[in-house]
């Protein structure tokens, strides 16, 4: 994977089963001493689960301002939404925020050298992900990044839900029916929570769904189940996924607005599918690296 990069394989507990986390390594690393820390910054992983699209597509590791910083990418279940899954109320795996509060986080801070200075940025579902853990667990990173993602999704249950089941996956196991259980959706939804972000730096960034820039040549599929947006949305709208995490990133901010919390929202023209995460990532990096160097830009 290149001289920094290192692959790890965690036997997960939590998940049922083995997953994969990349790590991106700062120059001195590999000369460690017991006691040696880095400020670290996690990179989590869309809901196709797949971390490498950080370096194969994105190639952080040729970014100079991550030569001091430990990258920690850890890879999901797919559509896994970064969530301790309801599982129709059984519970157990995949739970995957406890795989990376539990299991990622004490494995790579305990021997791999990350520290407790710490930011969090995440594409679409790693950005929920992201987001969400902020909220629930104040100080935890000093500064998130979101990418085009769903940070308000009990707004539009039926995006996600029928986004589950176009990839193969039961959503209703993830969060359940958001009509029967809709204090388990609550309970994860990162507006639920906004309070919990009142001091720390947020950048939220989507496209609005109309053709942008950096999209690919092939139209989005449609998704079955999607038709109530698709039918309420602009005429030059292309991408309903992306502008359905438009209006949830524009709602999440007045909200931290109307907290007086220090938010960032740049909404673009692009969609879901462009590579949208790669050119927000740089442009969010300023506010995530002051946090690891510990201080606020202002």
């Amino acid at each position: 994977m290149g001289e920094r990069l290192i692959e790890l394989t965690v036997d997960s507990p939590a998940l049922g089963g083995p997953s994969r986390v990349a790590l991106l390594t700062p120059r001195g690393w590999e000369r460690r001493r017991p006691g040696d820390r880095w400020p670290t910054l996690y990179l989590l992983a869309g809901g196709d689960g797949d971390h490498t699209t950080w370096t194969t597509m994105f190639r952080v590791q040729e970014l100079p301002e991550l030569l001091d910083v430990l990258v920690v990418i850890p890879g999901m279940p797919l559509f896994g939404f970064w969530t301790d899954w309801w599982n129709h109320g059984k519970q157990g795996p995949p739970r995957v925020r406890t795989y990376f509060l539990r299991e990622v986080m004490p494995l790579v801070e305990r021997d791999y050298g990350a520290g407790t200075r710490r930011a969090a940025a995440g594409e679409s579902q790693g950005g929920f992900g992201a987001l969400g853990l902020t909220a629930r667990i104040p100080g935890l990173f000093g500064a998130v990044a979101t990418f085009g993602a769903p940070v308000h999704p009990i707004r539009h249950p039926e995006m996600w839900l029928s986004g589950a089941k176009f990839v193969g996956v039961d959503g209703y196991a993830i969060f359940g029916d958001p009509w029967e259980q809709w204090q388990v959706w609550l309970d994860w939804d990162p507006f639920r929570h906004a309070v919990g972000l009142r001091h720390t730096p947020v950048y939220l960034a989507s496209g609005d769904g109309t053709p942008g820039p950096l999209d690919g040549e092939d139209p989005e599929p449609h998704i079955p189940g999607t038709e109530k947006w698709v039918a309420l949305a602009d005429d030059d709208v292309v991408s309903i996924t992306e502008a359905v995490c438009a209006e949830e990133a524009r709602v999440l901010s007045d909200r931290l607005k109307s907290l007086r919390a220090p938010v960032t929202t740049h909404i673009y023209p692009g969609t879901h599918t462009g590579t949208y995460g790669d050119r927000e990532l740089r442009h969010a990096l300023p506010m995530l690296l002051a946090a690891l160097r510990g201080r606020r830009r202002r």
